[in-house]
């Protein structure tokens, strides 16, 4: 078996590189993925998958059909990249694909069209190799997950799936893992104090000392330390219902040992007795919320927040997967995500936490270049990952190698 996967793997590769190019030469910021879906749905079709379509939310479903419709494993990648944080201290453009010493430069390289073009190709891999499937293998490329808020995850999850009467048993991320075997990472939470009074001077100091406290918590919490803890932004001032308004927006890192209203709820505490010499002014605390508005137009309301998460690491989808890769010859590597800057995420949050789909993430792309000037994915590692994952999504949903006959082929 894994003979035919490595001669198909290496057949197909040339064609790998050359998607990943083309994904990467599309922009396609949060909420504006429409021009790299198509190309997505396009690539899908051409592939060979069983059934191929865009969603409501703008998310791109293609599916391999198996004996049954279970056991479903979801393999799922986000189309959007972040803005390049300064195009000009980048060596090549970034939304040009450059090949250069077996890297592959440009945005979004390796978080998260790597991988995604690796997932696709693995279901190509699977189908191409003849391996027969017992249940049923979906690859979701989603949208509006580069905002933290895993948007288009939620939409494919509550309303795509069960329309086809699909529910994930397993889940696997193509973020960028450097092809370890990823099983959670911390949270975060994006807050917002706000401050309030019909006396303008009472609201500008009691802001000012809310400040004053939070940054000696970023100051305390950041200092010799190698990941954000926290992080926070200037007040923002109107006049709101005939009040002085000051907004302070801050981030904070979340353990998964912590729970987020509990620490909500502390810094509403600190902030209040703060205020409290400063004049009558009212204090509350909330979770940020907007709403957004979708490639297609479709609009959505979103809480600027990600729960850490963890999948136990001896839960059968890391077991399998583990045996898997090692029995294919691949490294196996176990590990969590570090993510050491504030907003980053993945849908893992949203997929364990909210859906109960044991998740795990296999990604050729490395996580330190990711938001990065000059994100780059090794080429040699996404072909890897193409057959790793098709390795793995085989040895959770395949049909046994043994005593096979032609017609199950």
């Amino acid at each position: 078996m894994y003979t035919m996967l490595q001669q198909q793997n290496y057949a197909m590769q040339d064609d790998l590189i050359a998607f990943t190019k083309k994904m990467i030469g599309i922009p396609s910021t949060s909420l504006n993925e429409e021009n790299v879906a198509n190309l997505v749905e396009q690539k899908m079709k051409q592939l060979g998958f069983d059934t191929v379509f865009t969603d409501e939310a703008g998310n791109v479903v293609g599916i391999l059909a198996g004996r049954e419709n279970k056991p479903v494993v979801l393999l799922n990648c986000h189309m959007d990249t972040v803005l390049p944080s300064n195009s000009e201290v980048w060596d090549t453009p970034p939304y040009k694909a450059v090949l250069k010493e077996d890297k592959l430069y440009g945005l979004g390289a390796a978080d998260c069209k790597g991988g995604l073009a690796s997932q696709i190709f693995a279901a190509a891999l699977l189908k191409r190799s003849l391996l027969p499937l017992e249940g049923t293998l979906v690859v979701a490329a989603t949208v509006a997950e580069e905002n933290g808020l895993s948007v288009g995850v939620r939409h494919l999850m509550d309303k795509t799936l069960p329309n086809l009467n699909l529910k994930p048993d397993y889940a696997i991320l193509g973020e960028p893992s450097n092809l370890g075997l990823y099983y959670g990472h911390d949270g975060w939470v994006e807050i917002e104090v706000r401050v309030e009074g019909t006396n303008p001077f009472h609201v500008d100091d009691a802001a000012h000392e809310i400040m004053n406290d939070i940054n000696l918590s970023v100051k305390s919490a950041n200092e010799k330390k190698l990941i954000e803890e926290i992080s926070i932004m200037q007040p923002l001032y109107d006049e709101y219902k005939g009040c002085r308004r000051a907004t302070i927006r801050m981030a904070r890192r979340v353990r998964e040992s912590e729970n987020i209203e509990q620490v909500i709820g502390q810094i509403k505490h600190n902030a209040q007795l703060i205020a409290q010499p400063t004049g009558a002014v009212a204090v509350d605390v909330q979770v940020r919320q907007e709403q957004q508005v979708m490639y297609n137009g479709s609009m959505t309301l979103v809480r600027h927040i990600t729960n850490a998460w963890s999948t136990d690491p001896f839960h059968p989808i890391m077991d399998r997967s583990r045996h898997a890769l090692a029995a294919a010859g691949c490294t196996v590597r176990p590990g969590k995500w570090e993510l050491d800057r504030l907003r980053m995420g993945t849908a893992g949050s949203v997929l364990l936490k909210e859906y109960n789909v044991p998740t795990i993430g296999y990604g050729p792309g490395c996580e330190t270049v990711a938001h990065a000037d000059n994100e780059y994915v090794e080429v040699d590692k996404l072909s890897e990952c193409a057959y790793g994952t098709a390795v793995i999504v085989h040895s959770l949903i395949g049909v046994s190698v043994f005593g096979w006959t032609s017609d199950e082929i």
